[in-house]
């Protein structure tokens, strides 16, 4: 059984494994419009599936308390099996656009026992440090989102897009044996024994945690939209600068998966500056990348846009974990996972209406002014934490 030294790894590589389910349809989009005689605005219904079948996973969690009643390693593997079954489901050659939806919507479900449940975990091991902690686990996160695309990269007519879907969903097996096998309940784990319907409300009770999560849902809003119109942008300024060849999954695998170290930068960051201050710096550094997004569509050359993509890239994802921090930090230990599973699903909620807001815009709008609506979301993040100076445990 490996020590606690070497735990976090195993996490780590365990939810990069696990997450590749997240955007595995996303990276091979176009082969699904192509292949099953999609519409454009399937983009934004697929990936909003994906969230909302999240976000319908993480609320039953949260009310049954699965995260802080039954073993999270258990149920991270039963999840990872799942989410590896229904991710192969969408190779079938018999689908529509309904049985596509469905299918992502029970990967998101799948992921409700994933995410969250990893951060349980490894919060369940490190009481101290538990920022730094979670950088690594979000930065694979971030990893697994990307990792889709650089398996597209390398499709081709010999080698079929469909073998992303079953790349991925062998990873997600991996992944759950690695926890099931490797990663006991962790030492600082307090078991719920009492069912408590209410767990998941009562939280929100406590002003600190209620301005680390509204900051969360801050960051939330900008996130996940911003990840899946990354190629959509690219596409299009490769259309308004017909000179202009971009190789759009290895650029959208690179523009996401900066994130990974960003997030584990961050969290060494934070040991200096604080966890607070340095997820506000993020937020505040994205948000300006949304009001100026439109200048570098329009005007910036092809290395500038990508230095630019990049850019933003980092400074996006760099406070999620930060902010998985404040919270985990500022509940009950007796409710960690539920507090955790509930921020998560109410986080990805808000990212359906900015994925399908900027869906909507995109059919009356160029893609290059669409990001600007984006910024409510850090701004209204940073008035969350700082009204008042509400004492945000750090």
């Amino acid at each position: 059984m490996p020590t606690a030294r070497y735990i976090l790894p195993i996490i780590v590589l365990a939810q990069f494994c696990c997450t590749s389910l997240w955007f595995a349809g996303n990276a091979v989009m176009t082969d699904l419009l192509g292949t099953f005689d999609l519409e454009l605005t399937a983009l934004g219904h697929l990936t909003s599936a994906v969230q909302f079948g999240f976000i319908s996973g993480t609320l039953l969690f949260a009310f049954l308390s699965i995260a802080d009643r039954f073993s999270p390693s258990k149920v991270f593997f039963v999840c990872a099996l799942l989410g590896a079954v229904v991710n192969l489901g969408i190779t079938l050659e018999s689908n529509s656009l309904a049985t596509l939806i469905l299918l992502r919507f029970l990967t998101g479900f799948s992921l409700a026992g994933i995410y969250p449940v990893g951060m349980k975990i490894a919060a369940d091991y490190f009481d101290k440090g538990l920022g730094t902690s979670l950088g690594f686990l979000v930065g694979a996160l971030v990893l697994g989102t990307a990792f889709p695309h650089l398996l597209k990269t390398f499709t081709s007519e010999s080698i079929p897009w469909r073998l992303v879907l079953f790349s991925t969903s062998g990873f997600a097996v991996v992944g759950g044996f690695l926890i099931l096998l490797l990663v006991p309940d962790g030492p600082f784990r307090s078991p719920k024994l009492n069912k408590d319907f209410s767990a998941f409300l009562k939280v929100f009770k406590n002003p600190p945690f209620r301005a680390a999560a509204f900051g969360y849902f801050g960051h939330m809003w900008e996130l996940y939209a911003f990840w899946a119109f990354i190629p959509v942008i690219l596409n299009t300024y490769q259309k308004v600068n017909p000179g202009v060849e971009l190789n759009i999954p290895l650029f959208s695998f690179v523009i996401i998966g900066a994130g990974g170290l960003a997030c584990v930068t961050g969290g060494y960051i934070s040991r200096s500056l604080g966890t607070k201050r340095t997820a506000a710096s993020a937020l505040f550094l994205s948000g300006c990348c949304c009001l100026l997004s439109p200048l570098v569509f329009f005007y910036g050359s092809e290395v500038t846009l990508l230095l630019f993509l990049i850019f933003w890239g980092l400074a996006v994802v760099a406070d999620s974990p930060l902010f998985s921090t404040l919270v985990a930090q500022n509940a009950p230990a007796e409710s960690r996972g539920t507090a955790l599973t509930i921020v998560n699903s109410i986080g990805f909620a808000i990212t359906i209406f900015s994925i399908q807001l900027l869906n909507y815009l995109l059919l009356s709008y160029s893609a290059f002014y669409i990001f600007l609506i984006l910024s409510i979301g850090p701004a209204f993040g940073l008035w969350s934490l700082y009204k008042k100076r509400v004492p945000v445990s750090s």
